[in-house]
């Protein structure tokens, strides 16, 4: 058993001694979308310091906690607050978790996060389902020796975002009106915002949006065997498409501003997912 696997199982161990609750649904809630998990039906809670030997979130607004529960019907596990390859952890620790929520029993993932606009008919405020990503600037999460219990050597990555669940994203974002985009997202390293060069590379490679989380999770979670859905918030445009310098203000900002839609979103989402599965 190599490091990682260790590691892992540790953790595993550790949130097995404090929680008893089985999710069947992992959420990652990105940049203003904390507070959706207090709005669930609360079970447990478990504070990342708590894990044995667990990265720790460091980005401001990241609460830093799984919170277990049932959004509806659905039992879930939310991850309040992720980790990020630019506070200075090794991929494996930044995918650690999304493994965790997995061994735990979760079949499905979740992701969102706040992403740049690359695309020139995205607006902020807009939702990006994505179709499919880029982590080519990234390392792979699944470099080293393969974790066998975890999945193959040489995964599939046809289809990492589900189709199925995208179809409920757009059913959902049609009945209620909510601005749609799909796209792919492009996970650069951060956390330093990217160049106007760097912007119109990622277009040129086919690019819709930018961020800094999410692939390498997708991969990891991909690897073994769980359904996907990827969903981002647009909160700005990039680097060098318009003269407004970037913050995180801004991000933060227009995060805020469509959360309620956002919520409603996941909300309806995890329903229909769990409904399909009775």
């Amino acid at each position: 058993m190599n490091a990682v696997q260790k590691k892992l199982e540790r953790c595993v161990a550790s949130v097995k001694e404090k929680v008893h609750f089985k999710p069947e649904i992992a959420i990652v809630l990105g940049s203003g979308l904390g507070s959706y998990a207090e709005e669930i039906q609360v079970e447990e809670t478990l504070d990342y310091s708590e894990i044995e030997g667990f990265p720790m979130s460091t980005v401001a607004g990241h609460k830093g906690r799984f919170v277990f529960g049932y959004a509806g019907e659905a039992p879930v596990v939310i991850m309040q607050g992720r980790v990020h390859y630019y506070e200075g952890y090794s991929i494996t620790d930044v995918v650690l978790p999304v493994r965790l929520m997995r061994m735990l029993g979760a079949k499905t993932l979740i992701l969102t996060n706040a992403a740049g606009g690359i695309n020139f008919n995205f607006h902020p405020g807009d939702f990006m389902l994505i179709q499919d990503h880029i982590s080519s600037f990234i390392p792979s999460p699944l470099i080293g020796p393969n974790i066998d219990v975890l999945g193959e050597r040489f995964p599939d990555m046809s289809e990492v975002y589900s189709k199925r669940l995208g179809e409920f994203v757009k059913e959902i974002a049609a009945k209620r009106n909510f601005p749609l985009q799909e796209g792919v997202y492009v996970q650069l390293s951060g956390p330093n915002y990217e160049t106007p060069a760097e912007i119109r590379m990622c277009r040129a490679l086919g690019g819709d949006a930018v961020g800094m989380s999410t692939a390498c999770e997708a991969m990891a979670a991909r690897h073994m065997g769980m359904e996907i859905c990827g969903i981002s918030c647009i909160t700005n445009l990039a680097a060098g498409m318009n003269d407004q310098p970037l913050c995180h203000e801004e991000v933060q900002e227009t995060a805020n501003r469509v959360e309620k839609q956002f919520k409603q979103l996941i909300t309806e989402l995890v329903t229909a997912i769990y409904d399909q599965k009775k």
